[in-house]
């Protein structure tokens, strides 16, 4: 019975690399962010790489660019750091804050993403999923709790229509 159990679960987590990959994640928030650890953080991506690619910017091929994404439910903000997969550097953190957004929604078409709009002049489209194996492209990370947690403050607190 637990082999079958087991062989219909998928690949299992590294949870040692998962935390590894977890903890520079915050020490990488940290560095560009003052009083980072004020922000939960989980990590995502988006296609908007003109401004959101620091891979791009620093010589990597790929059209993703990596997110690291921390939340403030108090203060009701979401911070945006782009950054690499193999977590070598991070870009400049943006802000949204609720107060000065257009409107933020969940998207369900093309792909479930927790989509801001800033202003009338363009949006930033965060995916964001429990773990990937591809981590050419992707930081390797289980966020199962995190990613709830990230969607409830953004659905019932932070999002507006």
């Amino acid at each position: 019975m637990g082999f079958f159990s087991n062989l219909f679960k998928g690949p299992q987590v590294d949870q040692a690399k998962s935390d590894a990959n977890a903890h520079r994640m915050r020490q990488l928030f940290n560095s560009v962010v003052e009083d980072g650890d004020r922000y939960r953080l989980i990590f995502g991506y988006t296609e908007d790489v003109s401004r959101f690619n620091y891979g791009f910017v620093h010589g990597s091929k790929t059209k993703i660019g990596n997110l690291l994404v921390g939340w403030n439910e108090t203060e009701q903000t979401i911070v945006v750091v782009p950054t690499v997969p193999d977590l070598s550097g991070v870009g400049q953190p943006t802000w949204y804050r609720r107060d000065e957004i257009l409107k933020a929604v969940r998207m369900k078409y093309p792909t479930d993403a927790f989509t801001i709009y800033p202003d009338r002049k363009g949006y930033i489209a965060i995916n964001a999923y429990d773990w990937l194996e591809d981590e050419s492209l992707y930081v390797y990370v289980s966020q199962e709790e995190e990613l709830a947690a990230f969607t409830d403050f953004f659905v019932n607190r932070y999002a507006k229509k």
